[in-house]
């Protein structure tokens, strides 16, 4: 199944055969689409990376239910904490972000109700995409890596940049002389690896290690104590609580580092 029919299976009928006709009739856009709007009362947009594709068809409110029902296989109330943050990742990494009416306690979102817009915005693996900038991620002399951090605007492909420079760290590098790591990805939001029943559905090298829907804090804290990485990497750096779990998580990691040099010139 490629990445659009992942999508499309999430629309009530009519939609989904006005989708495909549409990208039926135009090659460049599944190539190039970037996401798919949903508005209540309005018509549909696709986005692709050069232009926008003005679909005429009026979607209702109705219509907006079903496919969040589809996307929450049926049972909302389970993806309630998802949707509060605004989105929810669906197979392939996807991910599809929401809005309405928020239901607000204490100053914090405990529900959305009404919602009236769905941004379901494709996510694509790029081999090599990284290549560029590996140059500056790796440190050859100690065949190792520096501490990066990657910045742009949204949907300029952070992390599409960053999945592939974790597979190429994690496989090794041949024509940097640079051995394969073994990485540790908390997967926060579940669109790095985007894990399925446990499987990764895009490749993030051999010696990977993934753990997702769980905090940063608590991940790499994790990952530290039981699989050993040599890198670490998390997408969405955006609060003071991860950077934070970052700091935390490196010093975690250098307290590692010292016990095993200790224990490894121990003499017994």
């Amino acid at each position: 199944m490629n990445r659009i029919e992942e999508i499309l299976k999430y629309f009530p009928t009519n939609i989904y055969n006005i989708l495909l006709y549409t990208i039926e009739q135009n090659n460049q856009v599944s190539s190039t689409i970037q996401e798919i709007r949903i508005r209540v009362n309005k018509p549909i947009l696709l986005k692709l990376r050069q232009a926008d594709i003005l679909i005429e068809y009026i979607v209702t409110q109705s219509e907006i239910l079903q496919i969040l029902e589809k996307i929450c296989n049926n049972s909302i109330y389970a993806y309630k904490n998802q949707i509060c943050e605004g989105f929810i990742t669906v197979k392939g990494g996807h991910r599809v972000g929401i809005t309405g009416t928020a239901v607000t306690e204490n100053n914090n979102i405990i529900n959305l109700k009404y919602v009236t817009s769905l941004n379901f915005r494709i996510a694509r693996e790029v081999f090599n995409c990284s290549n560029k900038i590996l140059g500056q991620i790796i440190n050859k002399e100690e065949n190792t890596i520096y501490t990066s951090l990657i910045v742009s605007p949204p949907g300029k492909g952070k992390t599409t940049i960053l999945r592939d420079a974790i597979r190429r760290i994690s496989n090794g590098i041949e024509e940097m002389s640079f051995n394969g790591k073994t990485c540790g990805v908390v997967d926060e939001r579940g669109e790095i690896a985007a894990m399925y029943m446990g499987v990764p559905q895009n490749d993030v090298g051999i010696r990977t290690d993934i753990i997702e829907n769980i905090s940063k804090a608590k991940g790499m804290k994790m990952l530290i104590r039981s699989m050993a990485p040599e890198v670490i990497a998390c997408d969405e750096i955006g609060s003071k609580e991860d950077i934070q779990a970052i700091r935390r998580g490196n010093n975690l990691w250098s307290k590692r580092n010292i016990y095993n040099a200790w224990k490894n010139n121990r003499r017994y």
